[in-house]
């Protein structure tokens, strides 16, 4: 509908919580923390649950959910304030841009529910001053969200319902963050060449995303040890002969994430064992990326994205063996020790501090298998999900040199074969997939893929 408004896709959101729920429900927003004192402070982030259904980023802020009724609880601005920090739209101005019925100072809120308080379901927030007021004001100890039970589990369940799936006006977003992180990869593709270590393109990918309006999603991973999953490093020289392995997406000012990762040469020209495992990987993305749609089990698709990997070692005769035979074997671990992907939306592994009550369908429990156990996300897809898709290839020291690794695949492992792959260190191909009934809609498909259309942009050929 084209008056559709930001107002009416909160109520609509809300409006699906309530129809799951019988119970009031109380969201706290959570509070920002010091660096070192308290006038230095992190950036304020809110907490998602609250995000999604409030839409702002208020700080010690509480969202009641009361016989379909949305109150907000929280505190005006003291004048104290407005002098350091600029004058802040009133508690009753917010209240409307959020479309709630009411609103309230935050020390109200007690009163108002009275003896319904023992009736309230909520999520535990991470912000330990917000979670001392939660419990304090509920008057009783709240586990984390993924041992919740009673109420607040159904609470958990009832998000992770409304969550999984995203809506046209959280679709929205997530375009918009991933063209931020799109344009944010290419400006640090094109200051590849001129920088002198790993720091330089970070600077420039972060500063292509704050011109925007957006800030990262995450500790932005630059480095040329691309075997070390979560580097977060940043004073290698950046080399002829290195590949560089970006990981770095946006965080809107709504809160909504994006999540890429390329992988290129320093040079802006990959070296012949270079391209030979990126193609490798690449195809473990296309063909994993293909396989999304709605009804097919996101395990399968891992299992899809490790069996073309393996057919690729093996072609490669890094590998010996039936593919089939090797990934039952779980002999891609070697290479590939993570899962293939994760939910995306508000948070860039979404709502995963809900634990795999997110992730993991009912009944179902992370495997005990190597890697397997890694898989964040275990659930049939459905249409309006947004997943990532990350295989890679990794030369970590600590898998391949392990001893009873070595001897277990002894046999299907061509060791002076791989060595001659040295100069791989790691390669992940990462892009955000929403899920349609159509089929994959590639979110960061403006960000080519492709080795020859990657080296072109270092180049400025």
């Amino acid at each position: 509908m084209s008056d559709y408004s930001f107002v009416d896709g909160l109520r609509d959101r809300r409006r699906r919580l309530s129809d799951r729920v019988s119970f009031p429900v109380a969201l706290w927003s959570g509070q920002g923390a010091a660096r070192n004192f308290p006038a230095n402070r992190y950036p304020f982030r809110a907490s998602s649950h609250f995000l999604y259904f409030a839409g702002l980023a208020l700080e010690r802020a509480v969202l009641l959910i009361l016989d379909g009724r949305s109150i907000l609880f929280w505190d005006q601005p003291t004048v104290d304030d407005a002098l350091w920090h600029g004058p802040e739209p009133s508690r009753t101005e917010l209240a409307a841009q959020m479309g709630v019925e009411d609103a309230y100072p935050l020390a109200e809120l007690a009163s108002y529910l009275g003896d319904r308080v023992a009736e309230v379901a909520t999520i535990a927030v991470q912000s330990p001053a917000a979670r001392a007021h939660q419990e304090t004001l509920l008057g009783r100890s709240l586990p984390q969200p993924a041992q919740a039970n009673g109420p607040d589990g159904a609470l958990v369940d009832a998000i992770v319902a409304a969550r999984s799936t995203q809506d046209p006006m959280a679709l929205g977003e997530l375009r918009r963050s991933a063209a931020i992180a799109v344009a944010a990869h290419r400006a640090g593709l094109a200051a590849t060449r001129q920088a002198p270590t790993e720091a330089a393109v970070r600077a420039t990918i972060e500063a292509t995303l704050i011109a925007q309006e957006a800030c990262p999603a995450y500790n932005s991973i630059v480095t040329t040890r691309g075997e070390v999953l979560h580097n977060e490093r940043y004073h290698h020289p950046l080399t002829p002969g290195d590949l560089l392995l970006v990981d770095a997406g946006a965080e809107v000012s709504s809160g909504w994430a994006s999540d890429i990762t390329r992988t290129w040469p320093v040079s802006g020209q990959f070296s012949a064992t270079q391209r030979a495992i990126y193609e490798v990987v690449l195809a473990a993305h296309d063909a994993a990326v293909a396989a999304v749609r709605p009804g097919v089990e996101y395990r399968d698709i891992h299992h899809k994205a490790a069996w073309v990997l393996v057919e690729g070692l093996v072609d490669l005769g890094i590998l010996r063996g039936q593919p089939a035979q090797l990934v039952d074997r779980d002999a891609h671990t070697l290479f590939f020790p993570h899962g293939v992907g994760h939910l995306l939306g508000l948070d860039v592994h979404d709502m995963e501090d809900l634990g795999d009550r997110a992730g993991y369908a009912p009944g179902r429990q992370r495997s005990e298998r190597f890697g397997w156990c890694f898989l964040r996300l275990d659930r049939p897809l459905e249409a309006g999900m947004v997943v990532t898709i990350e295989p890679g290839f990794y030369q970590v020291p600590g898998l391949l040199q392990d001893p009873a690794r070595r001897d277990r695949y002894g046999d299907c492992v061509d060791w002076e074969r791989l060595a001659q792959f040295a100069d791989v260190r790691g390669i992940r191909i990462e892009d955000d997939v929403l899920v349609t009934a159509a089929g994959p809609e590639v979110l960061t498909a403006d960000l080519p893929t492709d080795p020859d259309q990657i080296c072109a942009l270092i180049t400025g050929a």
